[in-house]
């Protein structure tokens, strides 16, 4: 009864195969592709993977990217599925104007977080931050309600913004530093401290409105670069989304 579990974000392509469809299952497989190389899944990184029973993704790269992800997903006898949004899934309530429209990777994330604040006791508020292409900074308090959250671009994009609307600017990536003196380090440092800032402000948001410190959850490919210069507790959590995944998918097809 093994399970694929696919997140395809905008740059990449993330799965990971496990023994079961439930939360806490045994990892038996991972893997990662940039999305120009997706056409080559089933030929190379899931030949000679055993047939799983079931799948479960979500993708905000559009439909061009899942409908060439289904064309290598034709090697098994396998439904695809894809994560919509709803008003409300495993335990966590969607509080966005229009639930439909928040990100998928935003909700299955979100889900993943709040198993893992159930997981070690009590409820308590949470702050999901997901660092990537783009960043995601949202806040569920301690009744799993999805209050809002931020989107601000990755260090990537402030970069490319910076080069492209100002003369001058293209210089190699530098160090973080509490008072840059050079352009690469203020590059580094000021994209690095935007991101930063952002969640420490929504940490502060969201333990005045619940009345208690959050736990703070971390994960996306960026998530390294960010976390050492994060002035709150936090955890780096890879596996948010399959964990989210996970949780989905044993609530609405349980084995």
């Amino acid at each position: 009864m093994s399970f694929l579990a696919i997140d395809i974000g905008n740059t990449r392509l993330k799965w990971a195969l496990y023994a079961s469809p439930q939360p806490g299952a045994t990892l038996l497989a991972h893997g990662a592709r940039f999305l120009e190389t997706i056409d080559e899944l089933a030929e190379q990184d899931w030949k000679n993977l055993p047939p799983p029973a079931s799948m479960l993704g979500c993708v905000v790269a559009g439909e061009a990217v899942r409908r060439r992800v289904e064309e290598q997903l034709e090697m098994w006898d396998l439904t695809p599925r894809w994560v919509v949004p709803q008003a409300s899934e495993a335990g966590v309530i969607n509080g966005y104007d229009h639930p439909m429209r928040l990100g998928a990777d935003r909700w299955v994330a979100l889900i993943g977080a709040r198993g893992h604040v159930l997981s070690r006791g009590p409820a308590r508020p949470a702050l999901v931050v997901m660092v990537g292409t783009a960043v995601t900074v949202d806040a569920l308090d301690r009744d799993g309600t999805f209050l809002g959250g931020l989107i601000l671009p990755g260090h990537g994009i402030m970069l490319r913004s910076l080069e492209s609307g100002t003369a001058g600017l293209r210089v190699p990536t530098g160090e973080v530093t509490p008072f840059p003196s050079n352009t690469s380090d203020a590059l580094t440092s000021g994209g690095t401290y935007a991101i930063t800032g952002a969640i420490e402000r929504m940490g502060r948001h969201l333990r005045e409105r619940c009345g208690e410190e959050p736990v703070a959850l971390m994960t996306g490919g960026a998530g390294w670069k960010v976390a050492p210069w994060l002035d709150m507790q936090h955890e780096l959590i890879e596996s948010l989304i399959f964990d989210g995944l996970l949780h989905i998918q044993s609530q609405r097809w349980p084995v």
